[in-house]
């Protein structure tokens, strides 16, 4: 970190030197500060975690030490808007970059970071990753982990995945038997987190630069109607729920599944499966699909008294040595760069995955908008798929929702 790795010693020593009511602060009071980091994990992953910051504690005396806390994550994120401008939480939390737009604009939440930063330490990181820290040209966390919609599919129907559209669609026609209730392909289609890795490859999003959605676009309309298309191919199952598609994996009655490291652990032991990178797209310019990445960053609270400490924290979390831990035992998909030098990570197949697919991802949106789109959205996918209206209908209704809520939204500004 060069220069700037030197500031958290001078910190330390001018911390020695300071002088409170006249009296010097004592070694032994500086060695008695804490920098609390609050984080969601739970199992294997908190696990993981805990050992990072075990890991921290144990190098040599640096004047403070690291407590960690799980927060129930139903509440995590309320809790954060509750308590961290009141000056009542940590002094560093980890969350997704959905979030960090409002917290921004909400105030006193997050502490800029861009001070501590050069390239070498950008640079560590996958670059999309890293520009999910950024808001409006201003970096306020480092990021953590990710996780990506990419390709599973089951070995025993499928030895070699698609990687066109073409290959995709005539492979899951071939495996469709609705009267048996077999599917060649099966996701959340109607969800629009999901949809967005083919809004994505054709052009598509959901706003343009700066905070003005722009729902209904060419490009966004030309992706709807690709999915009507996959829809009269008969390929996918209708109305697909969570639960439905897991258990048409697990019984071999649809080959492949769309989804993240979340669906693996619902995955039978009996399935050999296998993952691969989303196809492209050929109607599209043999465009990639695109899926959103969501990025855990680390992020310093605006109200932490011990903001040095924090970045030091901070880097620590992020750092290839820190990451591996994450990445074997706590099965998570780091967003540094040279965790995935190490063996252990380079050759576990799950790992590389997700890594490849990362490459063509892109951020999902963090502006505070983004919150006024999910709803009216949602609702507009559904319309789409139940036939209830066209995709120009429905998105029309979709972005005068929107329209307004941002209004509102600025209004209270």
């Amino acid at each position: 970190m060069n220069i700037k790795k030197s500031l958290f010693n001078l910190t330390k020593v001018a911390k020695a030197a300071t002088l409170v009511a006249g009296v010097s602060i004592a070694a032994d009071a500086v060695a008695e500060d804490v920098v609390t980091v609050w984080h969601g994990y739970r199992g294997s992953e908190k696990n993981a975690f805990e050992k990072v910051i075990a890991n921290f504690n144990k190098q040599g005396d640096r004047g403070f030490t690291v407590n960690s806390l799980a927060v129930p994550y139903d509440a995590y994120g309320d809790k954060i808007t509750a308590a961290v401008p009141r000056g009542r939480g940590p002094d560093v939390f980890i969350y997704a970059q959905d979030r960090l737009g409002g917290w921004v604009e909400a105030g006193n939440t997050m502490e800029a970071i861009d001070f501590y930063l050069d390239e070498d330490v950008r640079n560590q990181y996958i670059p999309a990753t890293m520009k999910a820290m950024v808001y409006r040209d201003t970096t306020y966390g480092l990021p953590l982990n990710y996780k990506v919609i990419t390709m599973i599919y089951n070995k025993k129907l499928v030895p070699t995945p698609p990687t066109t559209s073409k290959e995709l669609v005539d492979l899951a026609q071939k495996l469709t038997d609705k009267a048996s209730g077999k599917y060649g392909l099966a996701y959340s289609y109607a969800d629009f987190y999901y949809h967005a890795m083919l809004m994505n490859a054709f052009g598509g999003k959901v706003f343009e630069p700066g905070p003005k959605a722009v729902l209904v676009s060419k490009e966004n309309l030309s992706a709807l109607d690709y999915l009507l298309g996959w829809m009269n191919e008969g390929i996918l199952p209708t109305e697909p729920s969570t639960s439905l598609i897991t258990t048409l994996f697990n019984t071999g009655k649809t080959a492949i599944v769309f989804s993240g490291p979340w669906f693996l652990g619902e995955i039978s032991p009996d399935v050999d499966f296998g993952l691969a990178p989303l196809p492209n797209i050929s109607e599209a310019e043999d465009s990639p699909m695109r899926p959103w990445i969501t990025v855990e960053g680390v992020y310093i609270s605006s109200q932490s008294q011990l903001k040095d400490q924090a970045f030091e924290v901070l880097f620590h979390l992020t750092s290839p040595e820190s990451g591996k831990v994450m990445a074997v035992e706590g099965r998570q998909t780091p967003a540094n760069i040279m965790v995935y030098d190490y063996p252990e990570v380079a050759d576990d197949a799950i790992l590389g995955a997700f890594r490849k697919q990362v490459e063509v991802a892109i951020p999902m949106p963090n502006l505070a908008e983004m919150t006024m789109v999910w709803s009216p959205a949602t609702t507009a996918m559904n319309m789409i798929v139940k036939g209830a209206a066209t995709p120009k209908a429905a998105f029309t209704k979709a972005q005068k929702s929107v329209d307004r809520a941002v209004a509102g939204l600025r209004i209270k500004r």
